[in-house]
């Protein structure tokens, strides 16, 4: 199929540099793919390229993913492919220095922020929870909590403790959190008022351009002082900023727990933003997406307080498809997140820019890929879950881009 993919003759042209950031495994395959057949044929770009690919960041002790945020910094748009986070055993397969932290961790702690996604829907592709009529918008607060956490394995008897030294020389807080009687483990998280806040105004903004309502959701019974600060801030910058635009267009603002925003959720019919601390962001968002479809139908952007965004596929490198495709085994791995990745990253570049052609040109892309779907031709993972259709087919990774190509 790939023959019948013919460059426009007049490109499209992308004024801005477009931050460029490689991954891993079978993501980065397809990554190749869709710039191959669905972006350079059709576009006049200029990326300034990083690769986040594991052994790259082993090589440069992982200054590669730091160089990678300064340059969405200095740019203002980054496009990022899924990346391993290594554990234990990533660390001997790849026969890496150390088990390097989550570049994601590490690109929104710089970036700071907040990660927005929203399910791709397609007409074929029905929500399983049968209520939902309009998409669940959910912010994802993308600095601390157990992304820049510190862990300790107690080797034995002894007191851990959570200790606080002030700059100004006042006398240290201690708070004892165990008294050890034999081996076991501690964890000390952290946040920052500013970055709470930043997270708030994020939210209010984005739901009052998208006119939906915002449910924030923690867990202030058990966690008094850390969660309640969540819950405060929010209720705080709510009241003295936003209380009255929202009111004035029919929205809402709430505070639940989480577990009662979870069953609220599931009996809504959608169509809110639903803020989230880090944490419970990754988890949720993973539901949200594949109760859609697929983990591969959800589109991630990271929005940063000084301007900056970077948008991003939400799901991981696809390791098993990965090793299917090593052993030259067909594969049928769904692309549509590191399309929409990429058409999140154009049409924000084209906004920046004021070229309207650059916008354009990512819809057409986005419309392409869910005609595809909408018409039978899907990847497996949504072949199972789809409507069924005469027309249904599945088909590998490599067809499901040339024939979104030859949509286009």
């Amino acid at each position: 199929m790939r023959d019948k993919v013919a460059p426009m003759k007049n490109k499209v042209r992308v004024e801005g540099i477009v931050v460029e950031i490689d991954g891993d495994e079978m993501t980065r395959v397809m990554w190749a793919m869709v710039k191959e057949l669905l972006l350079f044929p059709h576009l006049e770009m200029r990326t300034d390229y990083y690769d986040l690919g594991l052994p790259h960041r082993d090589a440069t002790d992982d200054r590669v993913t730091v160089e990678a945020a300064e340059a969405i910094r200095r740019h203002g748009v980054g496009v990022k492919c899924a990346t391993i986070t290594p554990n234990a055993d990533r660390v001997r397969e790849y026969g890496l220095k150390k088990a390097w932290p989550s570049p994601n961790a590490t690109l929104r702690g710089r970036l700071d922020g907040t990660v927005f996604r929203v399910p791709i829907l397609v007409r074929n592709v029905r929500p399983a929870v049968r209520n939902w009529k309009r998409p669940i918008h959910l912010a994802r607060h993308a600095y601390g909590d157990v992304y820049a956490n510190r862990e300790i394995a107690v080797p034995g008897p002894g007191r851990g403790e959570l200790v606080f030294t002030p700059a100004d020389g006042g006398p240290p807080i201690r708070e004892t959190i165990r008294e050890f009687d034999g081996p076991g483990i501690l964890q000390g998280i952290h946040n920052t008022d500013a970055s709470i806040r930043s997270f708030a105004r994020a939210c209010f903004t984005y739901a009052l351009e998208n006119r939906i309502s915002v449910w924030f959701s923690a867990k202030d019974t058990i966690s008094k002082t850390y969660d309640a600060r969540f819950r405060d801030i929010f209720e705080e910058e709510y009241a003295h900023a936003w209380k009255d635009r929202f009111e004035a267009r029919g929205l809402e603002y709430f505070f639940t727990l989480i577990d009662d925003a979870v069953a609220r959720i599931v009996k809504s019919e959608g169509g809110m933003l639903w803020a989230c601390k880090n944490y419970d962001g990754d988890v949720m968002s993973d539901m949200l997406a594949s109760a859609c479809g697929s983990l591969a139908m959800m589109t991630s952007v990271l929005v940063s307080p000084d301007g900056p965004f970077e948008y991003e596929a939400a799901h991981g490198t696809v390791q098993k498809h990965y090793y299917k495709h090593l052993a030259g085994e067909a594969t049928s791995t769904n692309s549509m997140a590191l399309i929409f990745a990429w058409t999140g990253g154009l049409r924000k570049r084209g906004e920046m820019d004021g070229t309207p052609e650059v916008i354009a040109f990512a819809d057409r892309l986005e419309a392409a890929a869910r005609e595809t779907v909408e018409s039978g031709i899907m990847t497996g993972d949504l072949l199972a879950v789809a409507d069924p259709g005469p027309a249904n087919r599945r088909v590998s990774t490599a067809d499901f881009i040339a024939a979104v190509a030859e949509r286009l």
